[in-house]
């Protein structure tokens, strides 16, 4: 049925591939990490700190036995040590994503809802987590979980991004946010924004090529924003369906002005030249 060039070339592409991941177990684990720092995800609040210390040792060491099928540079029992014993700094950084996400939105009713339905706070949290491990040089994992997010939420955020705090997604459908971008503290992104790269040659990979946003800028829905140099001012609000390739000082407005024609007739249906 099938010639032998054929099968052959599949079988050294499969003895050749990397040993492939336990993605859904990672998935999950970042899931159950998320739920005993914030119960107001958790389907059962645990009773009492015991439990909680017991349910982290748990994790820690189903972390430590995932990440012993990836090629890191420290074992794998104490990149998962180092990894539970930041939880407290993601913890009280996430606290403050969530309220700027509450005092920005005025839909939002506090930080309970925030946290246990806002697709913007889960993005950032599972970016906040996918970044921890891409900082340690774990290989794959991070996209893993940031792809993981993407799927659920619309937002597309590389792990090795650089994100301050007090960042606020607010709807971030079809937001995008690339590998080198910086983005400073109190900054508020809406859907569809796409912080990006101009197009560079591959052997450039290794270089600054998404934007840099300085501390409590906007962006509105729609604005492409791109480049290594390119640097939007701090206190700079961008509007929406702005396409911008060069840098603005800090307090500016930058916004795209359409051009809306509104005619009146006397009969609308003569105006109807489609049909859908």
């Amino acid at each position: 049925m099938y010639d032998s060039d054929f099968l052959n070339s599949l079988a050294q592409s499969h003895q050749h591939t990397a040993v492939p991941l336990p993605a859904a177990a990672f998935c999950q684990l970042a899931d159950q990490l998320l739920e005993v720092l914030f119960p107001e995800r958790a389907a059962r609040p645990l009773r009492d700190a015991d439990a909680i210390a017991a349910t982290l040792r748990l994790l820690q060491d189903d972390l430590a036995e995932l990440l012993r099928v990836v090629p890191t540079a420290q074992p794998a029992p104490q990149l998962a040590a180092a990894l539970l014993a930041s939880l407290p700094f993601l913890r009280d950084t996430l606290l403050l994503d969530a309220a700027a996400i509450v005092a920005a939105d005025p839909a939002a009713q506090g930080l309970a809802e925030v946290i246990s339905t806002y697709p913007g706070f889960y993005a950032i949290a599972m970016h906040r987590f996918a970044h921890g491990l891409h900082l340690r040089g774990v290989p794959r994992v991070p996209r893993l979980l940031s792809e993981y997010a993407h799927q659920r939420t619309g937002i597309d955020i590389h792990p090795g991004a650089q994100i301050g705090p007090s960042f606020c997604i607010d709807h971030g459908t079809g937001l995008v946010i690339g590998e080198t971008c910086v983005i400073g503290a109190g900054v508020k992104i809406f859907q569809g924004v796409t912080l990006g790269a101009l197009s560079v040659a591959k052997q450039l990979q290794g270089i600054k090529r998404h934007p840099t946003i300085e501390d409590h800028v906007v962006i509105y829905a729609g604005a492409t924003i791109l480049g290594g140099n390119t640097t939007v001012g701090s206190h700079s609000i961008i509007g929406g369906n702005v396409w911008l390739t060069e840098s603005v000082p800090s307090h500016s407005r930058v916004y795209h002005q359409a051009q809306i024609h509104v005619t009146r007739s006397q009969d609308p249906a003569e105006d109807i030249v489609f049909s859908i």
